[in-house]
């Protein structure tokens, strides 16, 4: 492949592939349509410009023209007239801030290889090389992908994969980077950044990935790659892939001032890095080798993302980047977010797992009350497991086992079906774990948080509980409940609830999303629906939170929509909005023993 950029202002890149013929008069050529990694498929060949075949030209000979023929939505035909080798030359349009997809511009680029690279359909293993032309402007550029012998050109760079798998499993960032460089292990690690300028201090980011990616290969035992390269592109907007040696993640350059986005970029991180051995390696049968071409349905996704997901933050805190309250900050908020979805009465965690293709990255205003996300609910699980086996061995194993155990035993080219998974952490709890899965995983029966929290010294704190208020300072110092001027303190109103989600899209106030069970899905709300005016006093977007707070749990109100133009009026009845009962905190009332596991838990010689 050669690829340049002559008209990057325009986000194009232009490619010109060569492929051998094999000695056959007729090839067909494909395109993926998805990445591993993002279970989607994108359609990636809608992005494709004016392929034109030809030979390849010889000394004085031209090239010629060939018939190029397409006979599927990502394949197309040429007849190589008896030549040995035939180029095909196309543009791709790159302009989509995602980590699975294309972008180029003026000041910098990166590419994935499944949007990028056509390849021979047959599937059979050969090495691919990439050179890449740098224009006028970007002095370098990072993948994961071994060098070739670098040429006389600094502009000119050559890359080689083994084989269409690696190809696509490094992305490539283009520009003017900031490369910091450590070793962990023996080996090199590389954080690469583009942007961020002053806002980013990447010699501080580097030593914040160091400990990361030393607490997590002393987690697994070993470094299954010769290098990693995190790729980093300021560009603000966010999200992240993983590879087998490197990630690409998006982010913003107000990330890492900030202490809280920060220590979620730290936590994309963590995330990704985890992969190189979760899903990279140790993998599901279905992620494997890879057909580009049609989706890949797996229930095991929930231990792919859902287990991942769950150590990206613990491994920080055992890593020292997160306090114990962080962590369990984090731990609370997915928890909530699990327990306020609706669909986790609907969708069973495996269920959400095979559907992911068709489901969770094709969300709609009814997805809450229809489905779950396997990565929370799987950290979730993930979290809950892990003290299912402490428990059931007294802490003599965990999770952390049969990760390791696991990869021992599949991390080879076969994979692992889903029940040898379950079988390998039955094996490691040395009992029959079998009807917790069942429950957890198959069903969509309530999570049980108890056992968990009690063998760790954690408890939900009380909803109810009220909070100190600090100005009232020092007016109680002898104990009364009266305030200052001797007055008993005022009872704070409780506003009503209809618990629907609103937008304003051009100064006009929309329902976004009903979640089923609450006042607006009984009153008969929908997404889309205009919000006009409550008890006939209209409302707009910026005044719609302080006019809710005017009613009270139990009050009715008349709310006058416009559904597709048509004016209607509804009844609503404004309900006490459900109390936040998932905030986690350790019990100061747990017995030694406890804070003793819990620390085991969380400590970095875990």
């Amino acid at each position: 492949y050669k690829v340049e950029f002559p008209q990057r202002q325009n986000h194009y890149v232009e490619v010109t592939a060569v492929f051998p013929t094999s000695g056959q008069t007729e090839h067909d050529i494909m395109l993926a349509v998805w990445t591993p990694g993002s279970y989607l498929v994108r359609e990636y060949q809608r992005h494709l410009e004016n392929l034109v075949a030809s030979t390849v030209p010889m000394g004085d000979a031209a090239s010629a023209t060939l018939p190029l023929t397409k006979v599927d939505k990502n394949r197309w035909r040429v007849q190589t007239d008896g030549t040995t080798h035939y180029q095909v030359r196309y543009r791709v349009y790159g302009r989509e801030l995602s980590v699975r997809t294309n972008w180029v511009e003026e000041a910098f680029a990166f590419l994935n290889g499944a949007p990028t690279f056509l390849t021979l359909a047959d599937g059979k293993p050969r090495p691919h090389r990439v050179t890449y032309y740098l224009p006028e402007g970007w002095k370098n550029c990072a993948t994961g992908l071994p060098q070739k012998a670098a040429s006389d050109n600094s502009r000119v760079l050559t890359f080689e994969a083994r084989d269409f798998d690696q190809l696509v499993d490094c992305p490539t960032l283009f520009g003017n980077l900031t490369i910091e460089e450590f070793e962990v292990g023996g080996k090199r690690h590389r954080l690469v950044n583009h942007g961020g300028g002053e806002f980013w201090d990447v010699a501080k980011a580097a030593a914040d990935l160091q400990k990361i990616v030393e607490v997590q290969t002393h987690f697994w035992e070993c470094i299954p790659y010769d290098n990693y390269t995190f790729l980093n592109a300021v560009v603000e907007s966010g999200g992240g892939l993983e590879h087998s040696n490197s990630t690409l993640m998006l982010t913003s350059r107000w990330s890492f001032r900030d202490p809280k986005r920060y220590r979620g970029w730290l936590g994309l991180a963590s995330h990704e890095f985890f992969h190189a051995w979760n899903v990279k390696r140790l993998r599901p049968l279905a992620l494997g080798p890879f057909d580009y071409e049609r989706e890949q349905l797996t229930p095991s996704l929930w231990i792919v993302e859902g287990i991942t997901s769950y150590y990206d933050d613990l491994l920080l805190k055992r890593a020292g980047l997160l306090t114990e309250k962080q962590y369990l900050e984090n731990l609370s908020r997915s928890i909530g977010a699990l327990q306020v979805t609706p669909g986790r009465l609907v969708q069973p965690l495996r269920a959400a797992s095979f559907d992911a293709w068709i489901k969770y990255y094709r969300k709609d205003e009814n997805s809450d009350n229809t489905s779950i996300s396997y990565y929370t609910k799987g950290a979730i699980v993930g979290f809950l497991l892990d003290a299912a086996i402490r428990r059931a061995t007294n802490d003599r194993r965990s999770l952390d086992d049969v990760m390791r155990m696991a990869y021992g035993r599949y991390s080879g080219e076969r994979g692992y079906t889903e029940a040898e998974f379950r079988s390998v952490a039955s094996e490691v709890a040395e009992v029959d774990l079998s009807s917790w899965f069942a429950q957890a995983c198959d069903s969509t029966q309530e999570l049980d948080y108890t056992p968990a929290l009690d063998w760790f010294g954690l408890r939900f704190k009380d909803p109810d509980q009220p909070k100190k208020d600090k100005s009232a300072a020092t007016a109680n110092e002898h104990g009364s409940d009266a305030d200052a001027d001797g007055d008993e303190p005022e009872e704070k109103a409780i506003p009503g609830w209809l618990g629907l989600s609103t937008k304003t899209e051009n100064g006009v106030l929309k329902v976004s999303k009903v979640k089923r069970g609450t006042p607006a899905h009984a009153a008969g709300l929908n997404a889309g629906d205009e919000v006009l005016a409550l008890d006939g006093y209209r409302v707009q977007g910026s005044n719609w939170a302080a006019r809710r707070k005017q009613y009270a749990p139990g009050d009715r109100a008349s709310l006058l929509i416009s559904r597709r133009g048509k004016l209607s009026e509804l009844t609503v009845v404004f309900a006490k909005e459900p109390p936040k009962r998932w905030e986690l905190q350790a019990d100061p009332e747990a017995a030694e023993s406890q804070k003793t596991r819990r620390s085991g838990w969380l400590s970095p010689a875990n």
